[in-house]
């Protein structure tokens, strides 16, 4: 009867750090001012290795890291996809720019990604404005990015 009553709990307390952990999944975070490259060397390893991947000037992007063996990776290139498809005639249309996590894991240490798939939203200056863990909503996706396409919207 112990053993029962110690599983119950066991698994209970496995279903709530579950539920927190998902809780945020997909979410669209704002990233805090600090920790953007604002006042970084801008011929720093970050901006190189951004640089390297497609990142442009003047451009607002949408970067996720992605992998053949990752599942959900699939839907986030379809989200992604048809959302900067939506931004394509604005004055500064994104980039979609799509990256392998093992093909290029210096970027993905840089940018501290710990589990796929995570996708970034950059301004048209370079600076990381939006972090998703998971696959984001499409809704969340556009209104985080429509502000970013238009003239001086990183300034």
């Amino acid at each position: 009867m112990i053993e029962l009553v110690v599983l119950a709990i066991a698994v209970a307390a496995a279903a709530g750090v579950g539920i927190l952990v998902r809780r945020n999944e997909g979410r669209v975070r704002t990233v805090a001012e600090g920790t953007t490259t604002d006042g970084a060397d801008p011929s720093g390893p970050r901006t190189e290795l951004l640089a390297a991947v497609g990142l442009a000037a003047n451009r607002p992007a949408v970067l996720h890291f992605s992998a053949d063996w990752c599942g959900p990776c699939a839907a986030v290139r379809r989200v992604v996809a048809a959302v900067v498809t939506e931004f394509a005639d604005a004055p500064a249309a994104p980039l979609d720019i799509e990256v392998d996590i093992d093909a290029d894991p210096a970027l993905a240490k840089e940018l501290s990604v710990l589990s796929l798939p995570t996708t970034f939203v950059f301004d048209t200056a370079g600076r990381e404005r939006f972090r998703i863990s998971g696959v984001p909503k499409a809704a969340d996706l556009r209104t985080a990015l429509a502000p970013l396409t238009r003239p001086n919207a990183a300034e």
